[in-house]
């Protein structure tokens, strides 16, 4: 019993009762954590009896969560034109317990991007995601915003991309969204992009580099390169570059790169083991959409782990990751195969 009372712990009538100087709180999504204002810190358990809990429903009538500037959720009631940092369901929290799983594994293929953000408070950081107005590029948009983070949506189509920003709002309309155009198959584009980004003055805390092309016929981009390489991985590699030291000053901050399984079914190197640059931007004779596919993704995976060994000592992390082999998504677009091929493997695989 002494412990307890030295630690601030000491019996009271309920297991339920905070202890002198420690206040129950919520994040965005209705888990609550507690403060302890005499350490200065934070926990999602409860101090005394160790439980997590969630509150249950959504706010009564006439309230509103609202974020201050430091990233606080308050919550402000319109009937009676007041505001308060206490959730007013905490009276209704439900239990959780959480089952553990069987496996080493936490995630699996049934997971969503909003299960695995879930309890997590973004508020203050900023991200860039590329092609982010559908498919996977879309889902971890909102995601993000939802949670609080301040989310750039940097899209070919400015149309698709506002249109994005609106279906986002439309689920919360105090999210942080907003679109921009980047063409990666435009160098010059990327490099306006990364000015009008520097422009704003702002953070940056995690670059995602997902868009991506999947069978496109051959072709030339203005830069005088072949589209898929470009827009895979050279558009890419040159958005990083222009924005390493943005990236260097908001540390920690990381660089994602959306790369693929298919990676390890190609090569680029010559039958001397040298690099072939000519594998890279083929001729169009040599030209083969997968193989061409298969090849970016490679280069996205390689750029990562140098990006990584040379800015990890700067703060700015870097990984390359596989989304899955059965998503489901437009990417397959540019010829009919490809969609015929997606259209009857669609029962297997995972929707967006």
């Amino acid at each position: 019993m002494a412990a307890l009372k030295y630690a601030g712990l000491e019996d009271t009538d309920s297991e339920e009762e905070l202890p002198p100087g420690w206040e129950e709180r919520t994040t965005k999504d209705g888990w609550v954590y507690y403060a302890n204002h005499l350490e200065e810190k934070t926990q999602w358990e409860h101090p005394k009896s160790g439980k997590r809990k969630r509150v249950a429903g959504g706010l009564p009538y006439g309230w509103e969560q609202e974020t201050d500037e430091n990233g606080q959720v308050y919550f402000v009631d319109h009937i009676n034109k007041r505001t308060t940092y206490l959730d007013p369901r905490l009276a209704f929290t439900v239990e959780d317990n959480p089952v553990k799983p069987t496996t080493r594994q936490k995630y699996d293929g049934n997971s969503t991007a909003m299960e695995i953000l879930q309890g997590r408070d973004l508020s203050g950081k900023l991200v860039i995601i590329t092609g982010a107005n559908s498919g996977i590029g879309f889902e971890t948009a909102k995601s993000l915003a939802l949670h609080g983070a301040y989310v750039i949506l940097a899209c070919r189509n400015t149309s698709r991309g506002n249109d994005a920003v609106q279906r986002i709002l439309a689920e919360w309309h105090k999210a942080k969204v907003e679109a921009m155009t980047l063409d990666l198959a435009s160098l010059q584009s990327v490099q306006h992009f990364a000015e009008a980004f520097k422009s704003k003055n702002v953070p940056l805390h995690i670059l995602i580099c997902n868009a991506a092309v999947f069978g496109a016929p051959w072709c030339l981009t203005e830069d005088g390169l072949e589209s898929t390489f470009q827009v895979n991985h050279l558009g890419h590699f040159y958005l990083v570059q222009l924005l390493e030291d943005v990236l260097r000053r908001s540390s920690p901050a990381r660089v994602v790169v959306v790369s693929s399984e298919s990676h390890r079914f190609t090569e680029i190197k010559d039958s001397s083991g040298k690099l072939d640059f000519s594998l890279l931007s083929p001729s169009k004779k040599e030209y083969w959409a997968m193989l061409a596919y298969n090849r970016s993704k490679l280069c996205n995976i390689l750029f990562s782990n140098e990006l990584n060994r040379r800015l990890s000592p700067h703060g700015v992390t870097s990984n390359s990751v596989h989304p899955g082999n059965m998503m489901y998504s437009s990417i397959h677009r540019n010829w009919w195969v490809y969609t015929l091929l997606f259209t009857l493997a669609r029962p297997f695989t995972k929707s967006m």
